[in-house]
């Protein structure tokens, strides 16, 4: 993956996921969290990644599936498209209602590019020329994830679990070295603790220890996104809505390791 030029100013970027959008209520709880960012920080801007409502990308498989038995893969990625644009808006009013300045782009505007047919991840492009027009002029801006734009203007997907690339690459296109993930587990385990009580709270991981626990079968993260995190260097961090919750810091090599994570 390669990126535009760097933004002047600093930017934090912020990602959540489907598993915390869970209803509208949710939607205004996030509004808090990056509200809560906004507060915490030095005054940079927030770009944040947004997902699909939980279930969202399913229902509309299957809607799909009903329409038409074998459905183009332009077609389905059309028709999740619509998941993902849904939450950047809801996400935005939310803001607005709490007094922020915010916006929400759609894919086109975001600027990730994926300029070959096989989509592969790391082909793809960061050209962050809207970015940094609306982070000039705005405290947050709202970016959908999992989707690119891709040849001749199409909008494709990235693959399940893509909104965490959709949030490294933009890390990475805008300069920041740290890239925050906000799931419905507060980072790894050491096991599965639904599974697992005893399972312990992982607070850091390098990239190749959080790689092997993908391979293993830990979808946490996808494996894409640790790619080019490592790739980049861009430092991950995972955690919950809660911020008195545990979180994981993914990044430079670390002694800390684990078998498995929640998920």
């Amino acid at each position: 993956m390669s990126t535009g030029s760097l933004i002047p100013a600093a930017a934090r970027v912020l990602k959540l996921g489907g598993s915390v959008l869970t209803d509208t209520e949710a939607y205004r709880r996030c509004a808090e969290v990056v509200t809560r960012r906004l507060a915490d920080g030095l005054g940079e801007p927030i770009v944040v990644v947004v997902s699909a409502e939980l279930g969202t990308t399913d229902r509309l498989r299957a809607l799909a599936g009903e329409l038409c038995p074998k459905p183009s893969a332009a077609m389905l990625d059309l028709l999740w498209s619509t998941g993902e644009l849904e939450s950047v808006a809801r996400l935005t009013l939310c803001l607005h209602r709490l007094g922020e300045d915010a916006v929400g782009l759609n894919v086109h505007q975001c600027g990730l590019v994926v300029s070959t047919s096989d989509r592969a991840p790391l082909a793809a492009e960061v050209y962050p020329t809207h970015l940094r027009y609306y982070l000039e002029r705005h405290r947050v801006v709202v970016v959908p994830g999992f989707l690119a734009r891709g040849p001749f203007d199409s909008v494709v997907s990235l693959g399940r679990g893509a909104s965490d690339l959709t949030a490294v690459c933009i890390a990475a296109a805008v300069g920041s070295g740290r890239c925050e993930l906000i799931k419905d587990v507060p980072g790894y385990y050491s096991e599965d603790p639904n599974v697992h009580v005893d399972a312990q709270p992982l607070p850091r991981l390098s990239y190749a220890d959080a790689l092997r626990m993908a391979a293993e079968g830990c979808d946490l993260v996808q494996a894409a996104a640790l790619e080019a995190a490592a790739h980049h260097g861009v430092t991950l961090v995972i955690g919950g809505v809660d911020p008195a919750s545990h979180h994981t810091v993914v990044g430079n090599p670390s002694s800390t390791a684990g078998r498995s994570a929640a998920g």
